[in-house]
């Protein structure tokens, strides 16, 4: 068994795969989960206590939603655009708490865009895996920065494989500054996007 199967196996859940057939926009990119090893380096260096709640931006099947909440105990919201993921997220859901009863009230996952999810005043961590085009991704933001300004928290943003374009809005029209460079052993050597970067609003 692979150690991505041998990960699901473990949550009681499935989340392999890749997006198959054509997109809808080309605004929003294919879903690929991300490895359970990066995962592993992620956790291991960037903590979450069971009073966070995480927002999982284009979480597809769920697996970050169940990796973080058995790891933490934290409240994980997924959000998917895609119908056919949404389904396999709340089948996964299902699966993941049948040995898990105690922490139903800690996973949400909600159909929809994006940019028309209402983020709630407790939503205090981010997290991005390029789901998405700049253009929707700085919506989004600016969605997070009028939820800050309504109900001022701390707000820290995770982007995995980053992309220069969203980086670049962060750093030079946000006031998110960057706090943690967590670079993939053995790949950022090779190609410099194997990394997750943490941004906190300042």
């Amino acid at each position: 068994m692979d150690k991505e199967r041998y990960h699901d196996t473990l949550l009681n859940i499935k989340t392999g795969g890749s997006q198959k057939g054509f997109l809808k926009s080309i605004h929003y990119h294919p879903y690929e989960p991300t490895p359970y090893e990066a995962l592993k380096v992620l956790f291991s260096e960037y903590s979450l206590s069971s009073r966070d709640r995480l927002v999982d931006i284009g979480c597809g099947k769920g697996r970050l939603a169940f990796y973080a909440n058995d790891l933490f105990n934290a409240t994980v919201v997924g959000i998917e655009m895609n119908e056919v993921f949404w389904h396999e997220a709340m089948e996964n859901r299902t699966s993941y708490l049948a040995k898990r009863k105690k922490r139903s009230d800690k996973l949400h996952f909600y159909c929809c865009l994006a940019e028309e999810y209402e983020i709630q005043p407790e939503d205090n961590r981010f997290y991005f895996f390029n789901p998405f085009t700049l253009a929707i991704f700085a919506k989004v933001v600016h969605r997070i920065l009028e939820s800050a300004e309504k109900s001022p928290r701390e707000i820290e943003m995770i982007l995995y494989y980053p992309s220069g374009d969203y980086v670049h809005f962060l750093e030079y029209q946000t006031s998110f500054e960057l706090v943690q460079d967590i670079p993939l052993p053995g790949l950022a050597e090779k190609n410099i996007n194997e990394r997750f970067l943490v941004y906190r609003l300042q």
